[in-house]
């Protein structure tokens, strides 16, 4: 979204009662409003959702909602797999694991 990351007196109408949230490594910012301002733009919010975009709500400054897309986003997922290898080259075990003993520790 254009343009949210000037200072909030000076977003357009619609936005000013946006702020951005880092929540996790895969959604660096995302758009978050107050309890009160979700309420009274719920129709924004849902316009928002369906151009694919997440709003978070929160409320007294921590995050009680987040409204999302009802068709979740396409993920790359080659992306994920090289995350994946990358952490797997990275983790050196001591020695090796029985999986089979592993689970059956499990089951005691």
């Amino acid at each position: 979204m254009a343009g949210l990351d000037r200072p909030p007196e000076k977003l357009p109408y619609p936005y000013q009662c946006l702020r951005l949230t880092k929540l996790t490594s895969q959604e660096t910012f995302v758009g978050s409003m107050s309890v009160y301002d979700a309420k009274a733009r719920f129709s924004e919010i849902v316009e928002r959702a369906q151009r694919g975009e997440p709003t978070v709500i929160t409320k007294r400054g921590r995050v009680v909602a987040k409204l999302v897309p009802a068709k979740a986003v396409d993920w790359d997922r080659s992306a994920v797999l090289d995350e994946a290898e990358a952490f797997r080259r990275r983790v050196k075990l001591k020695e090796p694991v029985d999986i089979r003993a592993l689970i059956e520790e499990g089951r005691r």
